[in-house]
C-alpha cells in the first residue's frame, strides 16, 4: 500500500490532487493536510491532518515527523508557498529519505521573480517572452507599450495582486513599487484567448505528455470554464522552454497569443490547478507524478477526451455518529 501525503488540501490544487489520485488504478492511502480544521480536505483524503502555517518557525519539523512517523512514501505539495518552502528545505528531506513531488529546483527558484524568469527569457532569445519594464514613468511607458497594461507583483502567482491601470493617476498611484515589487506588460491578447498547458517533463528526454486547455478565470484567478484543445500548436514553443529550463515532473505552462503568435505567460512547475478537471478528460499527472517519482515510469501520451467544463460550488457534507436531534 503507497502512502501519498498532500499538503494544502482545502485548496483547489490539493483536493484536486487527492480526487485524482483516488481515481486512479493505485492501492495508496491518502493523507491530506490544511491549517483549516473545518475544511473540505476529509472528504477527499483517508486520513486528515491539521497544519501548522506554512511560514510557521516549527513547519518543516512538524512535516518531516509527520512524514515518518506515517510511513508516507510520496509528498505533494498543494499550495505554492508549501512547494517554495519544501524546496528550499529539499536537501533535509533527502537526508532523511523522504521523497517529495518537487520540479527542477532552480526552475521553482526562477518562476518565484516574474523579472528574473523575464532576464531569462530574453538572454536566451526566446520569442514567446512578453516585454517586461521596470519604468516608473507613465509617458515613457506609453512610448513603450501603449496605454493597454498591466501591473503585476515581481513575487505573485495567478491574477493575485495585478491591476490594469487606465490612466496616469492611476499609474502614478502604483509606479513607487515598480522595480521593487512589481513589473509592467503590455496587455497581451484577450481573454479568450488564453490557454492552459500541462505537460510531464523530462530534463533530458523533454515532453513526455501534455494536455491544453482554453480558459476563463474566476474573480480568484482559477480555471473557471474550459475547453479540451489540441496542444500540438504550441508544443514547438514548450520544447523550446523546455530544453532552456529542464523540468521534471508535472510543469504547467500558461499562454495567450495576439496576432497567430504565442506569448508566455508563465510556468508553473506544479501540478496544474485544472488538475481534476484534466484527469476527467484522461489526463492523471498526479498519478503520472506517483508512477516516475516512486517507480521511475515516464508516461507517455494518453488519449485524451475532448468536451468542456464548469466549476461550481459544491457541498460538504460531513455527519456526526449520533442519533437525531
Amino acid at each position: 500500500m503507497i502512502k501519498i501525503f498532500v499538503s494544502g488540501a482545502s485548496g483547489i490544487v490539493g483536493y484536486g490532487t487527492l480526487k485524482s489520485l483516488r481515481t486512479a488504478p493505485l492501492a495508496c492511502q491518502l493523507f491530506g493536510s490544511s491549517i483549516y480544521d473545518d475544511s473540505i480536505a476529509p472528504l477527499f483524503c483517508d486520513q486528515f491532518v491539521l497544519a501548522p502555517p506554512t511560514n510557521a518557525e516549527n513547519y518543516i519539523d512538524w512535516l518531516t515527523k509527520t512524514m515518518q512517523e506515517n510511513q508516507i512514501d510520496l509528498a505533494f505539495p498543494g499550495i505554492e508557498a508549501d512547494m517554495r518552502t519544501w524546496n528550499k528545505s529539499r536537501s533535509q528531506f533527502e537526508q532523511m529519505g523522504l521523497k517529495l513531488m518537487l520540479n527542477d529546483e532552480r526552475l521553482i527558484n526562477l518562476c518565484e521573480n516574474k523579472w528574473a524568469f523575464y532576464e531569462a527569457l530574453n538572454q536566451n532569445k526566446l520569442s514567446c517572452a512578453i516585454p517586461t519594464s521596470l519604468e516608473q514613468d507613465y509617458n515613457s511607458i506609453l512610448d513603450i507599450f501603449g496605454p493597454n497594461i498591466i501591473v503585476k507583483p515581481i513575487a505573485g502567482f495567478g491574477s493575485k495582486g495585478i491591476s490594469k491601470p487606465k490612466n496616469k493617476e492611476e499609474f502614478d498611484a502604483i509606479a513607487p513599487t515598480i522595480g521593487t515589487t512589481h513589473i509592467v506588460q503590455p496587455i497581451i491578447g484577450d481573454d479568450g484567448h488564453e490557454y492552459s498547458i500541462s505537460t510531464f517533463c523530462h530534463p533530458t528526454i523533454g515532453v513526455c505528455a501534455s494536455m491544453g486547455l482554453r480558459r476563463k478565470l474566476s474573480h480568484d484567478g482559477y480555471t473557471q470554464h474550459a475547453e479540451v484543445i489540441d496542444t500540438r500548436p504550441f508544443l514547438a514553443t514548450i520544447d523550446q522552454l523546455a530544453g532552456v529550463f529542464q523540468p521534471i515532473g508535472p510543469t504547467n505552462f500558461q499562454f495567450r497569443t495576439q496576432n497567430n503568435q504565442i506569448y508566455l505567460l508563465e510556468i508553473n512547475p506544479r501540478i496544474s490547478s485544472a488538475t481534476s478537471i484534466r484527469t476527467a478528460f484522461g489526463y492523471n499527472e498526479a498519478e503520472m507524478a506517483v508512477r516516475f517519482f516512486l517507480e521511475n515510469q515516464l508516461p507517455s501520451q494518453p488519449m485524451i477526451k475532448l468536451g468542456r467544463a464548469t466549476r461550481y460550488i459544491e457541498d460538504g457534507i460531513f455527519y456526526e455518529n449520533s442519533n437525531h436531534i
